[in-house]
């Protein structure tokens, strides 16, 4: 199976609890996936999918639904047109020195949103589900997304690139919204 497949599956699969802050999980550094992860790995992939669609999301990172291993799937694609891509122990490798701002949210922070600076294209170099090698250099919303989800693979939440004043808010507003939901 390929990325579209996990994806395609997706759309029959029981969408998996997506984590809100402050779960412990969501601030551990995630570790490297090994070869004996992969089949538990691939099991998930379809209730992952099916859970950032339904959210929806661009976006989710194994901690996020509680696994604190090195893998995160996006798909900036629409329900007619899927692009996922599963990114297994994914690394950038250079940043581009033009930052560009934009504006971020996160399945673990409903609702709560904040523009967040960060460089505008990166490479990047991750192992597919098919066990394959690659490297690409992204650019624009998806380059800020696959680094918003390595960010969650090191513990690391988009309030964090705040200051500390409106990352502070922006939890007491989730803090306050996830107890009024409760």
């Amino acid at each position: 199976m390929n990325d579209v497949d996990f994806s395609l599956a997706g759309a029959t699969a029981a969408p998996t609890q997506i984590l809100i802050a402050p779960q412990a999980v969501l601030r551990q550094k995630a570790r490297i996936v090994r070869p004996e992860d992969m089949d538990t790995l691939k099991a998930t992939l379809p209730g992952m999918f099916s859970a950032m669609y339904a959210a929806p999301g661009i976006g989710l990172a194994a901690p996020q639904v509680g696994i604190s291993q090195r893998y995160v799937i996006v798909d900036l694609g629409d329900a007619e047109d899927r692009q996922p891509i599963v990114l297994i122990n994914p690394e950038i490798l250079t940043e581009s020195e033009v930052m560009t701002p934009r504006e971020e949210g996160c399945l673990s922070l409903p609702n709560q949103y904040a523009e967040v600076v960060r460089p505008e294209a990166v490479r990047v170099r991750w192992t597919n589900v098919e066990g394959e090698r690659c490297e690409r250099e992204v650019d624009g919303l998806l380059a800020t997304c696959i680094q918003h989800e390595i960010d969650h693979l090191d513990g690391v939440l988009f309030v964090d690139h705040l200051s500390t004043l409106r990352r502070n808010m922006i939890m007491r507003r989730l803090a306050k919204e996830q107890k009024l939901k409760h």
